[in-house]
C-alpha cells in the first residue's frame, strides 16, 4: 500500500496550498448532503453524515458551510440531488483504478470519466472488474517526529485499530471502518497530530509503476480526481518515492 498511502499524503498537503480549495470544499459538501438525505441530519445517528463533518472540519469548512449543505439534504433548504456511481478500470501498466462519485446527471460523467481513461492510457472496465483488489479501511498517517513507535502503537490498539505500517517518514494507521472514528478521537485525545484521516479502499496487492509509466499513472489519476463529480480515486500503483516526490514538488 506503500505508493498508494504515499500519495493520499501527497494529495492532503497540495490540497492545503492548492488554488483549488474551492473545489475541494464542493466535494465536501455534495458528500455532506448526500449523507444527510439518505440519514438525516444528526450525526449521532448518522455514521456517514459524522465522518463527513469530520472530514469537513478537518480540512477547515466554516460551520455556516456544512450547516447549510446538510440543510440541501435534508431539503430545509433548496438544492442538487447527487446519485452515487462507481467506475472500475485500468490505467497504464495494468494499475486498477476505482472511482466514487455524485453526480446530477449519469450520462454526462460516464462520458467523461471513459474520455479521461481514454485520453490518459487507461480503459474504463465493466462492474466487478477491479471492485475485488480493494476493501474499505480507515487509513491515518502520521509524521514519525510525532511520536514514538511503542507510544503511538498502545494508543491505536487501545482504541481498536488492525494494523500499524511503519514508512521510512510516516506513520500509516489501518482501522475497520466502524473503529475509525474512535481511533480519531483516542489520538486527538493524545494529543497526537496527523497528517491524513480517510476512510479508503486499501488494495489488497499493488502493480509496480516505474519512470513514464509511473508518470503516466499519476496523471490519469489526477485528471481523475479534478472531476467536479469525482469523489475519490482508488489504485492499486506501487510508485518509487523519488517520483512521488518530484510530483509533489511541481
Amino acid at each position: 500500500m506503500s505508493g498508494h498511502s504515499k500519495w493520499a499524503g501527497i494529495k492532503h498537503r497540495k490540497a492545503a496550498v492548492d488554488a483549488r480549495r474551492g473545489k475541494v470544499f464542493s466535494k465536501l459538501i455534495k458528500e455532506l448532503t448526500t449523507s444527510a438525505r439518505q440519514g438525516g441530519s444528526n450525526p449521532e445517528t448518522n455514521p456517514r453524515l459524522r465522518t463527513a463533518i469530520n472530514t469537513a472540519k478537518d480540512a477547515n469548512m466554516p460551520s455556516d458551510n456544512i450547516d447549510r449543505a446538510i440543510k440541501k439534504g435534508t431539503g430545509e433548504l433548496p438544492g442538487a440531488s447527487y446519485e452515487e456511481v462507481n467506475y472500475e478500470g485500468y490505467g497504464p501498466g495494468g494499475v486498477a483504478i476505482l472511482l466514487d462519485c455524485l453526480t446530477d446527471n449519469k450520462n454526462r460523467t460516464t462520458a467523461e470519466i471513459r474520455n479521461l481513461f481514454t485520453k490518459k492510457g487507461g480503459n474504463l472496465a465493466g462492474a466487478g472488474s477491479v471492485a475485488w483488489v480493494f476493501e474499505k479501511k480507515g487509513l491515518i498517517i502520521i509524521d514519525k517526529e510525532k511520536i514514538n513507535e511503542d507510544k503511538l502503537m498502545a494508543i491505536i490498539l487501545e482504541a481498536g485499530a488492525e494494523d500499524l505500517r511503519v514508512e521510512a517518514k510516516t506513520y500509516e494507521v489501518l482501522t475497520e471502518p466502524t473503529d475509525f472514528e474512535k481511533v480519531k478521537e483516542a489520538l486527538k485525545a493524545s494529543g497526537i497530530e496527523y497528517s491524513v484521516a480517510e476512510l479508503t479502499m486499501d488494495p489488497k496487492n499493488t502493480v509496480k509503476a516505474e519512470g513514464a509509466k509511473a508518470r503516466q499513472v499519476l496523471e490519469l489519476v489526477e485528471a481523475l480526481e479534478d472531476n467536479d463529480d469525482v469523489q475519490h480515486v482508488y489504485a492499486n500503483f506501487d510508485i518509487p518515492d523519488e517520483i512521488l516526490e518530484e510530483v509533489e514538488k511541481e
